[in-house]
């Protein structure tokens, strides 16, 4: 069985860095995806999909610290839903992304650039990864 994911997209927001109360280090921000077809009657279309990403560990640091909304980056990770009860005692469910993989896919100068000119696929100096045996649970 496989639960492995990749995205290329912009952030959405500034990650928001935050620690467990052991202690370790989470980041979450969203991330949005495009997707971009030819309807019916010859129209294009586009469809934005958001996804919640959740980064642990040193990981969650070097996000906070290097990515900012509008920001293009590629994450691998795996799909997780989790479920929860509110403070009502509803039942609250939702589904992210555990991200264990960020490349930063534009330098700095780059960002704030839009259209043909943007070089988007030139690579920042920076590819971190950990492993599942880092993420606390």
């Amino acid at each position: 069985m496989v639960n492995r994911v990749f995205l290329i997209g912009r952030l959405g927001r500034d990650p928001e860095l935050r620690y467990t109360g052991s202690g370790t280090p989470v980041a979450n921000f969203s991330l949005a995806t495009d997707e971009t077809w030819t309807d019916a009657n010859g129209q294009r279309q586009n469809r934005t999909e958001w996804h919640n990403i959740v980064v642990w560990s040193r990981l969650a640091e070097i996000c906070h610290q290097y990515l900012r909304k509008g920001r293009l980056v590629f994450i691998e990770g795996r799909i997780q839903t989790r479920e929860w009860d509110d403070r009502d005692g509803n039942k609250r469910r939702t589904t992210e992304i555990v991200a264990t993989n960020m490349q930063m896919l534009e330098s700095r100068s780059d960002q704030g650039q839009s259209g043909s000119g943007a070089q988007e696929e030139r690579m920042d100096a920076m590819e971190i990864g950990i492993s599942d045996d880092d993420i606390p649970f």
